[in-house]
């Protein structure tokens, strides 16, 4: 790769080299660029002027750097942010949800950047409008809302707030009646809270010093939070914890894991001062969870090698595993991915070849049926129903060209009513799109899928760019659903590719072991097939392949640039997940301990920490040359810290042997999840397409 002329010189921020060594399983490295890892990174997410000068300086050189190199893009931002927000219906709104007395919904107004949460009567009728997002969000630099909850009684309402990007939620209380928030609150939370039955106190989870959720309290109103009751604590630092309710009310869950392990406790919902009783003790590698079923609980779970999942029943009444009865049995390949039980009815939510499917057994009969559509890739999501005495559950269908459909379905008389269809303000014709699966031939003879969206007139002779997506981490499979965001590509003549690689559970549980761990070479592979893949098929040419991913798709980005450099002409990476062993060695940052299920432990195996050296993106990086790269991070991201990329891009600059530029840009203001607000995330998303086009020489707005 050569010298892009489409990048104009500026000097290059200058990144000093302070050498730090550390030896490991007998073999030494040294991280030239450790210094960037603030000592008080945990002070830094919760204020973050603490940060030191000298790294603050530099981060502050690097967002100086991109803008001078990114400043010809600004009217194409400009017009990429007009179009997405043309897309978008600003005054918005759900379709309420019946539960009880009320329906309960979120809007946005014109203009508005956060959501609001409103109810009606249960038939329809004036709105009453709970929480503005807006209101709530003025002269706040970042503003996040957690969830927010009503209380069975229907007279108040949990709601929590992040005002840092750091995910340290505070919760509030509000009074329905006089619409004013309480003035006890309760801090440090995950942002959400379950009800007891009674309505007059809540249980929540409490985030530790190292940005873990480890204890469960309970909160009765009228009281400080100095004197909530500790229900549970988990101790192992490898684990979470988290707490639900369930449909009926009768119980509280506490839902104990990590990527592969859980363990669940139930406690009354009407009895706070119960101790809680566990369901199953954890084994390693057995998962599974529960809904209630009136006098049962469902549970799901991959248990006695149901590696795709089972659904079993239990009584109420005495849960233990001893007493698991099979439901719904295994099949491989067959991916039942969530359940939820009805007075009448059992649902799921699986995936088979790929495809998603929703299928209902009547209780009483046995008798099935599924919920399917005939699109060659497409998207559901089941909402179901917060009524456990329903007939009715909601559910959602999309494809890459389909806007969102919202769907009531009487589970009695398989009907279906169609209550919403996105609505794109600027228009939408799905005929103007193709949508295709493709299959990509693996390096050991597996197919990868492959989800392409494009122009109905972009030429398919090897000339059009592309923007080829990636995840491929956690089990988590990204959905060929409609995103309006990519159309502004699509209409520049882009082809938007999603590659369903190894580590996600597009093809079943397989595909996710198959690309974790031990195994985790195999998911950048992938995704290097299906870049060749979409060559060999005529649809674009290396030089003009941009690759995407965030998060642990960063990582991703990060490992296939090293790897296969040659075949792409340019690399976003968001949030990136790059600095494998350094992070994975820090037992003190947040997600190490749980994420070793998911990698490895390179502090106790010489073999996780030798294979994980074989691919950690900033441990890789060596002489050679690489396309432009831009990378994306959030100073306040507890989930990965903004040294991460700070560092692989230090490293990239020194090491690399073109002349093609390296971008680093860093929100100040912001976490893992970028700017607040539906608007500003807009901004972010029209900088990195912009970035796009700018290497495929489309900068004309």
């Amino acid at each position: 790769m050569t010298n892009s002329p489409r990048f104009s010189a500026h000097p290059v921020p200058k990144s000093e080299k302070k050498p730090v060594s550390d030896t490991r399983h007998g073999i030494t490295r040294v991280d030239d660029y450790a210094w960037m890892r603030a000592e008080n990174w945990q002070d830094v997410f919760r204020d973050p002027s603490t940060l030191e000068p000298e790294i603050r300086s530099h981060l502050e050189a690097e967002n100086a750097y991109q803008s001078a190199l990114m400043a010809d893009t600004k009217p194409l931002q400009a017009k990429l942010f007009e179009e997405m927000k043309g897309r978008i219906k600003e005054d918005d709104s759900s379709v309420p949800s019946k539960d009880g007395p009320y329906a309960y919904g979120t809007s946005f107004k014109t203009g508005g950047q956060h959501p609001r949460f409103f109810r009606t009567p249960r038939d329809g009728g004036e709105q009453t409008m709970l929480l503005d997002g807006d209101l709530e969000a003025q002269d706040k630099a970042y503003f996040s809302l957690g969830s927010a909850d009503h209380s069975p009684d229907h007279t108040k309402l949990i709601w929590g707030v992040d005002d840092k990007g750091s995910e340290y939620y505070t919760l509030k209380v509000r009074d329905l009646e006089t619409m004013q928030d309480n003035a006890e609150t309760v801090s440090d939370t995950s942002g959400s809270g379950v009800w007891n039955a009674q309505s007059d106190g809540f249980y929540y989870t409490r985030v530790d010093a190292n940005h873990r959720p480890s204890r469960l309290f309970f909160h009765k109103l009228g009281t400080s939070e100095s004197q909530d009751r500790l229900i549970h604590e988990e101790k192992d630092p490898g684990f979470f914890l988290g707490v639900g309710g369930s449909s009926l009310d009768d119980f509280i869950f506490i839902d104990i894991h990590d990527h592969e392990t859980s363990e669940v406790w139930l406690i009354p919902a009407n009895d706070a001062s119960a101790e809680p009783k566990l369901v199953a003790e954890r084994q390693p590698g057995v998962e599974y969870s529960l809904t209630e079923g009136g006098d049962v609980f469902y549970i799901l779970t991959n248990a006695d090698g149901a590696k795709d999942f089972k659904i079993m029943s239990v009584p109420v009444a005495t849960p233990e595993r001893a007493n698991w009865k099979e439901v719904v049995a295994h099949k491989a390949g067959r991916l039942l991915l969530g359940h939820s039980a009805y007075k009448n009815h059992l649902v799921w939510l699986e995936r088979e070849n790929s495809l998603p499917r929703i299928v209902i057994r009547d209780r009483q009969t046995g008798e099935e049926h599924a919920i399917a559509f005939d699109e060659e890739a497409f998207s559901l999501g089941l909402s179901g129903s917060p009524e456990y005495d329903t007939e009715v559950i909601r559910f959602s269908y999309s494809s890459m060209t389909t806007p969102t459909q919202l769907y009531d379905y009487n589970m009695r008389t398989r009907e279906r009513s169609l209550l919403k269809t996105q609505e794109v303000p600027s228009g939408h014709n799905p005929d103007d799109y193709v949508t295709r699966r493709l299959l990509a031939p693996a390096h050991d003879g597996e197919t990868v899928p492959v989800s392409i969206v494009y122009h109905k007139n972009t030429k398919l002779d090897g000339s059009a760019p592309a923007l080829l997506y990636g995840y491929g981490s956690y089990g988590h499979s990204i959905p060929a659903s409609f995103n309006t965001n990519c159309l502004s590509l699509a209409d520049r003549g882009f082809i938007y590719a999603i590659a369903h690689i190894r580590g996600g559970k597009d093809k079943g549980y397989d595909w996710y072991e198959n690309g974790k761990r031990l195994n985790k070479l195999n998911t950048f592979k992938d995704f290097i097939a299906a870049s060749e893949h979409l060559v060999a098929e005529g649809f674009t040419s290396h030089d003009r392949i941009i690759a995407q991913g965030g998060s642990a798709g960063g990582m991703l980005m990060g490992a296939i640039v090293n790897m296969a450099p040659q075949n792409f002409g340019g690399i976003i990476a968001e949030v990136p997940f790059v600095d494998v062993i350094n992070t994975m060695l820090d037992d003190t940052l947040p997600l190490t301990p749980p994420e070793w299920t998911e990698w490895g432990n390179p502090i106790t195996s010489a073999t996780d920490y030798s294979y994980m050296a074989s691919y950690s993106p900033y441990d890789n990086v060596t002489a050679q040359a690489y396309p432009p790269i831009l990378a994306v991070a959030g100073l306040t991201d507890p989930r990965v810290t903004y040294w991460e990329p700070a560092k692989w891009v230090a490293k990239l600059r020194e090491l690399k042997t073109d002349d093609n530029p390296v971008l680093f840009r860093i929100n100040m203001d912001a976490g893992h999840a970028g700017a607040s607000g539906r608007f500003s995330r807009l901004e972010e998303v029209a900088y990195t397409q912009a970035f796009a086009l700018k290497l495929v020489g489309k900068v004309e707005a």
